[in-house]
Order: C-alpha cells, then structure tokens, then sequence
C-alpha cells in the first residue's frame, strides 16, 4: 500500500472542490479504489501506486475547474474519470486549447475526450473531415459549435445543416403539415444543438438573412456550396449517389464535415450506406480526414455507453456464430 500527499494552495472554494458532503471525493475513491483524507489545502491517498497516479490526474483536473470558479455536476466528473480510466493518453490539460468560444456571447464550449480534442484540432486543420462513432460521442454538437464559431467570426458566409430524410416506418405524404413541417422532426436535433449555443432571435435572423440554412439532403442538389461551413448529419443513412452528390458541391473557400454511425444505418438493405462506403472509397485521399470515436467519448448518461457496449458485444457474437 503506497500513499501521497497533494498540495493544493490557494484553493478558491472548498465546496466545489471537494462536492457537497465530500460526494466529489467519494467517487474517486469508489472508481479508483483509493482511500482520500483532506486536511487543509492538501490531501492524502493510499491505495496502489498506480492508482494513485489515476486520481491524483482526475484530482488536478478538479482543482483547475475550481479556480475557474466551475462547479462540476457528478456526471462531468464521471465522464472524466472515464476517460483517465480507460485513456491512457487522455491529458486533461490538454483539452483547454480546443476549445470553442462563440464570441458573440462568450459561451465556451470544450471537448472532454482526447478524440473529441482530435475532432476539432481536424476541422481547424482539413477543409473535408469525417466524424465517424456511436451516438452520444458529440460529433455532431462539436461540428455545429464550429460552424457557428466560424459564422459568428465572419470566417465564412454561410453555415449549411442538411441530413437525409429516411423514412422509419412512416411515410411523409402521411404526415400532417405542409412540407416543412414534415422534415422538422427529422432536422430536431440539429435546432437543438443550435439553441444551445445562440439565443433563439439571433438564431432567426442568420435564417431570415440565409446565412444558417437547415434542409434536408436532397434540397442540395444542383447547388455550389461556396464560403460555406457545412454538415452532412446521420450520413450513414445516404445511399452512395446521394453522398456523391453531396461531396461533389463543394466550392472553394468552404468546409464541410460529414458525421454518422455505421452501426445504425435505416436504409433497406437493397442500398449500401454511402458513409460506409466512402471510409473504403476515399480513404487514400490525404486532404480528407477521417475522425473515429469509440464508446470511451460517449458523453450522454452513463448508462449509455453500457447499452452501447452490450449490443456491440451481441453483434460481434452473432458474427462469430
């Protein structure tokens, strides 16, 4: 049994260091297997060396959010503690200069993984990147953070958020509504994101001036997308041509970012996934960056990334059988 005291001087705020009734503390022994005793401004742990060094990183990571005066809900702390648990390379210093600040309302927006940090350092860098993952990895949430980043700073005139209308069972000439509130529920979660980052007047006058236009895939064809920041969304679910199509509008001065999970592809199975496709098709293309996320950047609930490993797990059995 090896043990280690931490020193953390000029502490802002015990509370949000420690949680209410030490409940930060307590997680980190229950997920590292340490035993934690506070004393002042420092800290002593006891439990295997290597342990140790685990908290000690999620502790220090802690201690940067206090003096930023951030409180840290139980489910950031867990998805932290997840990743230094399962990221050997995951550095939590590292991730502050990804971030995102929509400049317009001083809103930050920070990945919390070391792909998710990837992500973003890949569409600074590539005019053509590809977010490939499960869902609940943020690929889609980042890419619209970006956009809108981009937009605010006049770095492009346009941001562009399109996804294909798969029909799940329902057929769309039997749906109620005019056209545009036929595909509102398939464009959901694209105005949620929005929302979350710009107040919802501002939001309506970048639309009002076409300068955020969210469509359905099929309204891109025939177009040029010039000085344009566009995101092809669940493009899992376009078929070969359709993703052609896509890729095949791209003007000068634009960036495109195409996002999707390969595991929940709606199309019938007389058509291939034109995301599928094109990880095989244009892989060999330098200026093309492709971004895989895995279970360990699921962000959402917990619970999530089980239910995500569980059938992962079943379909690789039933492979084998």
């Amino acid at each position: 049994m090896a043990n280690r005291e931490l020193v953390y001087q000029d502490l802002v705020d015990p509370l949000i260091f420690f949680g209410e009734h030490d409940q930060h503390l307590r997680l980190i022994e229950k997920e590292f297997l340490v035993s934690i005793y506070p004393k002042g401004h420092s800290l002593r742990i006891e439990g295997q060396d290597k342990d140790i060094s685990l908290a000690e990183k999620t502790l220090n990571f802690l201690f940067q959010e206090c003096q930023r005066g951030k409180y840290l809900k139980k489910h950031d702390l867990e998805v932290v503690v997840h990743q230094v648990k399962e990221d050997e390379h995951f550095e939590v210093d590292g991730l502050d200069k990804h971030k995102i600040i929509l400049h317009k309302n001083g809103k930050q927006i920070k990945p919390k993984t070391t792909h998710q940090a990837n992500y973003l350092e890949s569409i600074k860098e590539h005019d053509l990147i590809f977010g490939i993952g499960p869902a609940g990895t943020g690929k889609t949430y980042l890419a619209v953070a970006m956009g809108i980043s981009y937009l605010l700073q006049d770095k492009v005139q346009r941001l562009i958020l399109t996804r294909p209308v798969v029909e799940a069972g329902e057929n769309l000439g039997f749906l109620p509504g005019d056209l545009q509130q036929k595909i509102n529920p398939y464009l959901r979660p694209i105005f949620d994101a929005i929302y979350d980052m710009m107040p919802y007047e501002d939001f309506i006058k970048y639309r009002e001036r076409e300068r955020i236009e969210i469509a359905p895939l099929a309204y891109m064809r025939g177009r040029t997308l010039n000085n344009a920041f566009t995101i092809l969304d669940e493009a899992q679910n376009t078929t070969m041509s359709q993703l052609k199509m896509f890729l095949t509008r791209l003007g000068p001065t634009s960036k495109t970012i195409i996002t999707g999970d390969i595991t929940q592809i709606d199309l019938p199975k007389k058509h291939t996934s034109g995301l599928l496709a094109a990880t095989h098709i244009l892989k060999q293309i330098k200026e093309i960056k492709f971004n895989y996320f895995d279970d360990k950047d699921i962000v959402r609930h917990p619970i999530v990334r089980k239910i995500v490993k569980a059938f992962d797990k079943y379909e690789n059995e039933l492979k084998i059988q």
